[in-house]
C-alpha cells in the first residue's frame, strides 16, 4: 500500500540522518592525527568582527602530527596565534613570521580510552535516534485507517528490519573509530 511505503520511506530518510550525525560528531573527535578540522570552532578578530579561522587562513596538514595555519594577510599571525592559544584546544602554536604550526601530541592511554567512551556515547544518540524513528513509524502506522492488519504487521517487520540494518551501520562505525583511536 502506498501510505505503508511513505511511512517506510520517512522512516529510512530519519535513521540515514541518524547515521550521518553520528558521522559528524565521530569526526570531531580527534584520535591523535592533525587533521584541519580540528581547528573548525576557533574564531579570530578579523578588522573588529568575529570571523572563523578558515576564512582569514588557509589550514592544512603537512603531515600526520603538524597543522599548519597560512594567513592570507600576514598582519593576521598574531591575532591567529592568540586565537588559538585562547581556544582551551590545548595547542601550543609556533609563529615563524611566516605560517604558524601547531605539533599535535601523540595521544596518552587515559585519553585514548576517553575518547572511546565520548565515541561510545555518540553511538549511543544515534542508535537511540533510529530506535526514535522506529517508534514514531510503528505508531503511525497503528493509526492508520482501513488498512489490514496483516499489512501493518509486515510494515512493523519491515521497520524493524531497518533498525536492524542501522544499528549495525553504527557499530560498524563504531569498530573503525575505535581502531583508529587505538592505533599508536
Amino acid at each position: 500500500m502506498e501510505e505503508i511505503e511513505i511511512y517506510l520511506d520517512t522512516a529510512k530518510e530519519m535513521m540515514e540522518k541518524a547515521i550521518d550525525h553520528t558521522k559528524t560528531e565521530f569526526s570531531k573527535i580527534r584520535a591523535g592525527k592533525a587533521m584541519p578540522g580540528m581547528l573548525d570552532g576557533i574564531e579570530v578578530e578579523y578588522y573588529g568582527s568575529m570571523t572563523p579561522l578558515n576564512q582569514v587562513a588557509g589550514v592544512t596538514t603537512p603531515d600526520a602530527r603538524t597543522l599548519s595555519v597560512k594567513p592570507w594577510e600576514k598582519n593576521m599571525l598574531q591575532e591567529i596565534e592568540r586565537a588559538i592559544i585562547n581556544s582551551n584546544l590545548g595547542f601550543n602554536p609556533q609563529n615563524d613570521g611566516e605560517q604558524i604550526r601547531i605539533n599535535i601530541p601523540p595521544l596518552t592511554e587515559e585519553r585514548r580510552l576517553n575518547l572511546m567512551k565520548q565515541v561510545r556515547a555518540e553511538a549511543e544518540k544515534g542508535k537511540v535516534s533510529i530506535r526514535n524513528a522506529r517508534k514514531e513509524t510503528n505508531d503511525a502506522l497503528k493509526k492508520l485507517d482501513g488498512v489490514s492488519e496483516d499489512l501493518v504487521k509486515n510494515a512493523e517487520d519491515n521497520v524493524q528490519k531497518l533498525t536492524d540494518t542501522y544499528t549495525a551501520k553504527i557499530d560498524s562505525l563504531v569498530e573503525s573509530k575505535e581502531k583508529d583511536i587505538m592505533t599508536v
